[in-house]
């Protein structure tokens, strides 16, 4: 039997390369490796901060020589604070943020957080929420305050989302060969070699699949880009087809 190349057509006659995922969910890929993570969004919190005083101090005047004063929270001005807090954040990666605070009569400001998410540390000093958490989920009703020691000014209530990674995926199909070159039944298949790149003359990329039987291949993990796809077959004996065609994908 001459076992030293088999053809292109039949080979890959029915050959799909379907790039049919660009991004799913980690964990949910249907064969290689890897996961990536995103970079959080932020927005704005426009709504105005909500101030609350402390009680009316008050005083008993002298009846004859002490003039009456003015309550002390009349006196001080409210502190203020802002900041665009951070919406999302993927899972294994650092969440972060501190806001920003002053006291127009320089009074030294303490810092108080309401629903903290379990996986995050708060400064009282600061006022800085960070953390990496790891699990999806939603924290919501989140609220940062600061006081000057008479009043209390609170940001807006916001959320957290903590998302899965998103990964860029290529799954691939292919038809196994059935014949050598000169027609003969092809005995001896051993498995496919996939190739690829980031142009169609630079293939330099491989993976290298054992299991003669296989059809299907899932390519996890790649960066922003176009790549280019091809697959061949190899035989026991370590005799190779031609590649097949070429497919593209574009990643975001």
């Amino acid at each position: 039997m001459n076992c030293r190349t088999t053809t292109t057509r039949s080979v890959f006659s029915s050959l799909a390369l379907l790039l049919c995922v660009s991004a799913t969910l980690a964990g949910c890929k249907s064969g290689g490796g890897g996961s990536s993570s995103s970079a959080p969004i932020a927005t704005s919190a426009s709504s105005t901060p909500v101030v609350t005083s402390a009680p009316a101090a008050t005083s008993t005047p002298d009846p004859v020589t002490a003039p009456e004063s003015t309550p002390a929270a009349e006196q001080n001005s409210a502190p203020k604070i802002s900041g665009s807090t951070i919406a999302s954040v993927t899972v294994n990666s650092l969440y972060s943020f501190k806001p920003a605070a002053s006291d127009p009569d320089g009074d030294p400001l303490a810092f108080q957080i309401q629903n903290k998410p379990a996986w995050a540390t708060f400064s009282t000093v600061t006022g800085q929420l960070a953390g990496t958490p790891t699990a999806a989920g939603t924290f919501a009703n989140i609220v940062i305050s600061v006081n000057d020691g008479a009043v209390t000014t609170a940001m807006p209530a916001f959320s957290i989302a903590v998302t899965n990674p998103t990964v860029n995926s290529a799954k691939l199909t292919w038809s196994a060969p059935t014949e050598n070159t000169d027609g003969s039944a092809l005995s001896d298949l051993a498995g496919f070699t996939i190739v690829y790149g980031t142009s169609q003359a630079s293939l330099d990329q491989t993976v290298r699949i054992d299991n003669a039987t296989a059809s299907t291949y899932t390519l996890d993990n790649f960066p922003s880009g176009t790549y280019y796809f091809a697959i061949k077959a190899f035989t026991a004996g370590g005799a190779e087809s031609a590649l097949s065609q070429v497919v593209t994908k574009a990643f975001n």
